[in-house]
C-alpha cells in the first residue's frame, strides 16, 4: 500500500537509506542523488512529500526550493529541508520558515517525524496561487483586433522602409551627379 510517495533528494546514500529506514511502512520512497535528478523526479513522479538536502551537486537545494516556490502545481507539496549547516540555509532563506520545515543533520526518528508533521501543517497554510483567468470572448476578440492592428502597422512600416530605401537611392544618384558636375 504505497499510496504516499516521498522523494528524498540527498547526495549521501547513508542519509537516503537512514530516512527510508525511519519512515513507517506504507510509504513509497523515491531517491535522487543530485539536484537535477531530484527536480526531474518531482515533475515525473509527482511525490506527496519532499525531503530536500540544501547542498547538492548539479543543482542546489536552494535552486530546487525556488522552483518549487514559483510553480503553483509544486508549491503545495509538503517540504522538509535538510542540512548539516543551518547557517547556510538561513543566509539564503530567512527564519521563521513559513511554508516548510527544517531539520538539521544528523537527526533521529522523532525529529524526522516531527519535521514531517510540521511541514504538512505548514503546507496546508500556504495560500493557493490563483490559476490564470480564463480568456473571455471579449478578451479573445480584443486580442484578435490587436493582432490585426499590429499586422497593419507592420505593413505600413514595410511600405515606409521601401520609400526610405528609394529616397536613399535617389539621394545617392543626386550626390553622384553633383560630384560629376563639380569636376
Amino acid at each position: 500500500m504505497a499510496s504516499h510517495k516521498i522523494l528524498v533528494i540527498d547526495d549521501s546514500t547513508v542519509i537516503r537509506k537512514h530516512v527510508k529506514e525511519m519512515l513507517p511502512k506504507g510509504f513509497e520512497v523515491i531517491e535522487a542523488k543530485d539536484g537535477v535528478e531530484g527536480i526531474n523526479l518531482i515533475r515525473q513522479a509527482k511525490p506527496n512529500f519532499i525531503m530536500l538536502d540544501f547542498i547538492l551537486p548539479k543543482m542546489s537545494g536552494f535552486d530546487i526550493f525556488n522552483e518549487l516556490k514559483s510553480d503553483p502545481k509544486l508549491q503545495t507539496i509538503p517540504l522538509v529541508l535538510m542540512s548539516g549547516r543551518k547557517e547556510e540555509v538561513t543566509a539564503k532563506i530567512k527564519e521563521p520558515f513559513k511554508y516548510f520545515a527544517f531539520i538539521e543533520k544528523p537527526f533521529n526518528k522523532k525529529q524526522l517525524t516531527d519535521a514531517i508533521k510540521e511541514s504538512m501543517q505548514k503546507a496546508k497554510k500556504r495560500p493557493a496561487t490563483p490559476a490564470p483567468a480564463p480568456v473571455s470572448a471579449a478578451t479573445a476578440e480584443s486580442s484578435v483586433e490587436s493582432a490585426q492592428e499590429i499586422a497593419q502597422l507592420k505593413a505600413k512600416v514595410a511600405k515606409m522602409q521601401q520609400e526610405i530605401d528609394a529616397l536613399k537611392k535617389q539621394l545617392g544618384q543626386l550626390v553622384t551627379f553633383i560630384k560629376q558636375k563639380l569636376k
